[in-house]
Order: C-alpha cells, then sequence, then structure tokens
C-alpha cells in the first residue's frame, strides 16, 4: 500500500482553471495528462503542477464529453523516476482492493483504500467500475490503481447519498480514446457529442462535425475567460504587482501568489463581500511557544492593516478589505505590503523563534 501511494504521489497532476479546481494523472509513455472533461471544460488553457512538473500553462488537446475525458499536453520537463512512470492496466475483478488518489489546490494529497463492488455498472451504454474507497468533488480526474500499481480507472462521479458509492470509468476506454486520438495526428481533437467520431480541424465543417453536422468545437475555440466587477479589479492590481494573471487563478475568485519563500492566497468571497489575503508562513514549533506568541502579538500591535493569527499548526499572515470600501491603489498598497512582510516574516518566525518551514509550490 505505501509503496504505492508513493509511486501514485509521483503521478497526480494538480489542475485549476478560473471555474474550478481538480485531479489528473500522467502517462509518460503517451505524453498525455488525463483528467476529466468537466474539469476542463470551456478553457484552451489549464494550470498545472505535481512534484515532478513546476507549475504552468498547458493547452487542452483532446475533449471527449461522451466519455467525461480530457487530455492536456504534458510538458517536457517531467522529473519523475522510473518507479512513477505508472501504466494503464488490464481489467479489474470484484472484490479487487484498490486506491483512489487526488490533490486538488490548497489541499492535501489524498489516497483513500477501498473495493471493486461491481465491474457492471452502466450508465446508458457506458460501464464504470463501482468502490467504496472514498472520493471528494476535488478528487474528480484522479486515478483508481490496483495493488500492483496499475492505472484501472479514472474516478468520474460520486453518489453522495449512497454510502459514497464512487464510480470510475475504466482504463481500457482510457486506451481506445488515447489510441483514435494519436491516430487522428493532429494536435488536437473532440469526440463529437453526435456521432462520436474523432473530429479535427480538417474534417470540421465550419463550426460542424461534417460527419453529422452536430456543433463542435477544437479546444482552442474556447472563449478567452474575462473576469468582471471586483474580480477584475483584483486582477488589474495583480497584474501592476507583476504577476501572471492567468498563471494565478485557483478556481472562481481564488489567486494564488508566490513571492520569496512566502505563498499568498487571496480571495473574494461575494455572499460577505469579503477580500481576504493569507499567507500561511509556517508552521508552530513543538516546544517553547510562548517568546513566538508574544512576537506575534507585539506586531499586531504595530502593524497596519496586516494581522497574525495561529489556525491549528499554521502561522497566518492575513488582511481583510470589505468590497465596499475597495480602493484599488489602497488594495494594491495592502498586496504589495502582505507580500513583502510575508516574505520577511517567515525568515524571522524560522530563524529567531524555532518554527518550521513549510514547503511552497
Amino acid at each position: 500500500m505505501e509503496e504505492v501511494i508513493e509511486r501514485l504521489k509521483q503521478i497526480i497532476v494538480q489542475i485549476a482553471t478560473p471555474y474550478v479546481t481538480g485531479t489528473g494523472f500522467f502517462l509518460a509513455s503517451d505524453g498525455l495528462i488525463i483528467t476529466n472533461e468537466h474539469v476542463v471544460r470551456d478553457n484552451r488553457q489549464v494550470i498545472i503542477h505535481s512534484d515532478c512538473i513546476p507549475k504552468q500553462l498547458v493547452p487542452v488537446v483532446y475533449l471527449d464529453e461522451r466519455f467525461d475525458l480530457a487530455f492536456l499536453a504534458l510538458p517536457k520537463q517531467v522529473k519523475c523516476t522510473e518507479q512513477g512512470r505508472l501504466n494503464l492496466g488490464q481489467e479489474a475483478r470484484e472484490g479487487e482492493v484498490v486506491v483512489a488518489a487526488g490533490h486538488p489546490y490548497d489541499l492535501k494529497f489524498t489516497a483513500t483504500q477501498g473495493i471493486i463492488s461491481s465491474t457492471l455498472f452502466r450508465n446508458g451504454d457506458i460501464r464504470y467500475y463501482q468502490h467504496d474507497a472514498a472520493l471528494n468533488p476535488g478528487n474528480s480526474g484522479g486515478p483508481l490503481v490496483n495493488m500492483a500499481g496499475d492505472i484501472i480507472g479514472i474516478n468520474t462521479f460520486v453518489i453522495r447519498d449512497g454510502q459514497n458509492m464512487g464510480f470510475c470509468l475504466p482504463s481500457g476506454y482510457i486506451r481506445s480514446a488515447i489510441d483514435e486520438f494519436k491516430a487522428a495526428g493532429k494536435p488536437e481533437a473532440i469526440r463529437c457529442p453526435g456521432c462520436s467520431n474523432i473530429v479535427h480541424v480538417t474534417n470540421l465543417s465550419g463550426k460542424y462535425c461534417s460527419f453529422c453536422g452536430m456543433p463542435a468545437a477544437m479546444p482552442s475555440s474556447a472563449e478567452q475567460y474575462e473576469p468582471t466587477g471586483l474580480a477584475a479589479t483584483i486582477e488589474e492590481i495583480l497584474a501592476k504587482l507583476g504577476f501572471s494573471v492567468p498563471l494565478s487563478r485557483l478556481g472562481p475568485n481564488n489567486w494564488e501568489l508566490l513571492r520569496g519563500s512566502a505563498k499568498v492566497n487571496i480571495s473574494y468571497h461575494e455572499k460577505t463581500g469579503l477580500i481576504t489575503g493569507e499567507a500561511y508562513l509556517c508552521y508552530l514549533p513543538k516546544d517553547g511557544n510562548k517568546a513566538l506568541y508574544e512576537y506575534l502579538l507585539r506586531q499586531n500591535y504595530h502593524l497596519e492593516g496586516l494581522t497574525f493569527s495561529v489556525r491549528g499548526s499554521d502561522i497566518i499572515l492575513s488582511l481583510l478589505i470589505y468590497d465596499q470600501y475597495m480602493n484599488p491603489d489602497s488594495a494594491l498598497h495592502l498586496f504589495q505590503d502582505l507580500l513583502d512582510k510575508a516574505d520577511e516574516f517567515d525568515n524571522i518566525l524560522v530563524e529567531s523563534y524555532g518554527a518550521i518551514w513549510r514547503e511552497t509550490s
């Protein structure tokens, strides 16, 4: 089990768009990242990151609404060991022990064990594996793996009121889709939702499938995301601060910024009207916290617009702005101050007060 999980950690890919976050996994031998179509729908490019791949934007190259599959281009700079090169396996067996894995942004990698309860569950004419390994929404697009370390399918959906029954598209469907996509020999393609043929630019008739006449659009024709309202203002501020805005988006109204050794999350909560900035600096030391707490309290007395807090073992530096009082110039100053202070304070807390470094990605 532990060996399987360690191998999984190398192939799991975090995926983020302006709309959702999810999980994927890469197949090094095929040069593709596999995920669910609903995770990357309406995006030309998505953000990816993994233990083996630095954070970056990659193009969506294949969309398959019928099987809820999507392929992303696998970057060349993948740094994984041979142990991390998992392959698609054969058919699963009822009663077989499996592991479901996922790693959505801002959450920890999860791997849960379960059992295949049925290999014959059908939704229409598509067959799925039914299993009881616990899943959460961020695990959508993650792999289901057997104890031999073979990928037997992709987790697609879960029935919450059915005691967490999870459903996985078998690896045979994935392999067939990969083979069909590669056989087309084109940089991008889709499976037509009408006739199920693989369609690429050369067999499109305008915006329609030349086989059946159904509307069909390549991934690269998706409309560029355009933020509105306060989200647009926040992104203008981030651009002025020198950040790549497309690479900073992590789901709706969330942005992740890296400055030196600090990671800062900016969020806009429309219902409450709150704009928050949180820098998770480091972890509390196991003992000798009195001097550290005294230091944090002293800083809270002197800081303007920023506040230290402790959540669990996390030491956090944060800001809070109400949208009705949002002023772009003052917000830019506050964001800049949060970034600078976060990069400064984490060093002080670790070097002078024994706090423990966080891993930044």
